[in-house]
Order: structure tokens, then sequence, then C-alpha cells
């Protein structure tokens, strides 16, 4: 899924490699969206929380997830170098582009997911990494080097999408080439506001590129290698939703006990 650039910046060339978001205005989706959006099943994901030695099995509703990484323009480069707040504000605006409703809330550092939302947003973890795996078990979905862009290949930069193969549910570069923000926290206990990118990039190692490989930073970093797949589907409030919940954020944040050296514990209403 593409967005164009607005005129106050000379719109990157298709063999950039550097793609700057600085004063960008995302402004409207190019490609059509029946092409860039792929519905997806209902169906179960196990998850692995090395920290808490947890793994848990996430029931999923059917939902939409793009078929890339949201790219710029026609250059079918990946959007790099965003932050998580910059993703949010993303969805919002090529919702609102669509006429459709925003999924997020925002004000300030505050943001809240409307779960009954149709518009764009950002996958849960669990939707994630449902959407990479595909239905397989192990780290890649197929051979490595024939799937992701990594170390492995040739190039100093992000990759146009879509030249390596997609998994089974036809999706392209969930892993490699840009990690892929979503909307979970990391850490809450340890790192605080932190949230979940997943995926691997072009810069990474194959050891980085795999399905369960989990990193995170402050929703305001600006890391390269970090970009955006967008994820649609309102969805039924409940207790969990997707694999997530404000209780289970809650649980997650809570630390009894000495807090351990350099841990940074996220206040949440409700938090104990």
């Amino acid at each position: 899924m593409a967005v164009s650039t607005g005129q106050r910046i000379t719109k990157p060339r298709c063999g950039d490699h550097t793609l700057s978001t600085r004063d960008l205005r995302y402004a409207h989706l190019v490609q059509s969206l029946p092409d860039d959006l792929i519905a997806l099943p209902a169906g179960k994901v196990t998850l692995h929380d090395a920290r808490r030695s947890e793994h848990r099995t996430v029931a999923l509703e059917a939902f939409s997830l793009g078929r890339t990484p949201v790219t710029v323009d026609t250059c079918d480069l990946p959007l790099s170098g965003i932050t998580w707040k910059q993703a949010v504000s993303i969805c919002n605006e090529l919702s609102e582009a669509h006429g459709l409703s925003t999924a997020y809330r925002i004000s300030g550092d505050e943001v809240q997911w409307k779960l009954e939302s149709d518009g764009f947003r950002l996958p849960t973890e669990a939707e994630w990494e449902y959407g990479c795996r595909a239905g397989t078990k192990g780290p890649h979905y197929g051979p490595l080097s024939g799937v992701a862009w990594t170390t492995l290949d040739a190039g100093e930069g992000p990759h146009r999408v879509a030249l390596k193969e997609p998994n089974a549910f036809g999706l392209y570069d969930t892993l490699g080439n840009v990690w892929e923000w979503c909307w979970d926290y990391l850490d809450p206990a340890r790192y605080g506001n932190y949230r979940v990118f997943r995926g691997g990039s072009w810069a990474d190692k194959p050891w980085s590129v795999r399905a369960s490989v989990r990193r995170g930073s402050a929703p305001d970093a600006l890391l390269e290698g970090s970009g955006l797949r967008l994820a649609r589907g309102a969805l039924r409030s409940g207790r969990e939703v997707q694999g997530w919940s404000e209780a289970r954020d809650r649980e997650r944040a809570a630390v009894s006990g000495p807090l351990p050296l350099g841990w940074t514990p996220l206040s949440l209403p409700g938090s104990r």
C-alpha cells in the first residue's frame, strides 16, 4: 500500500535508499484497496514471551492485512525510518482520506484504540505473527534467502517490495526489508512505554529475521529500517481482542518485590 508525499519536499527517486520522513505529509493511497489488503481467516497463533517464560495460544477473528509494507509513492520502496507515533498518525490520515472512521484517538502522547473502527490500524502482535507464519511453525515461512531481504543480500537500504516469495497468505516481506510496528507494548514492566516492532530488516543478520523475534523502542524513537504494514477490521469489544487487552497490559506492567536495576515500569490506570 503506497502513500504520496506532500509538495513541500522533493519526492524520493525510486533508486534512493534513504527515505527521510521528516516533514512528510501523507495524503492518499496511490494503489487501490482490493490489491493491497488481503482478508485473513479466523485462526489461532501461539506467542512466546521469553522473559516471562510464557507460551500462550491466541484465538483471532478474521481481519485484513496489507499485502506489503506501506510504500512511498510509486517507487515500491517501503516507508522506512518512522516512529510508532508517526505510524498511528499515518493510519488515521489514510483512513480519513478514504472516508473510513479513524482507528485511534490521539491526544498528545496518549493514543487509544477505537475497537469498533473500520479504519486502517497497526496489527496487534498476535495478528502480525499469525499473518507472517501463515500456518507454518518454524522460524521462517520458506528458505530465508528466498523470502526476506537481510544482510545476506547486497544493498545499503530497503529494497522494492514483493520481489521475494510471498507466504501462503499472499503476504510479501513480512520477514526482512523493514521492521514493522505493532500496537502492543514490548514489556511494560521492564521497558515502560516501548512499543513492539517485528520481522527484521535489510540491515539485520539472519538470526534477527525470524517470525518469533520481538524488538521494540520508545514510541517517539526514529529508527532506521522501521516501517509499517496496515491492518483493518472492526472488532467486538471484550476482555481480550486479537491477543491484546488493557487488563493484560496492566498485569504485564505490575512488578512485585524490589525493582530490578534499570527497569522502568509503565504506570497504567488500575496498575498495582
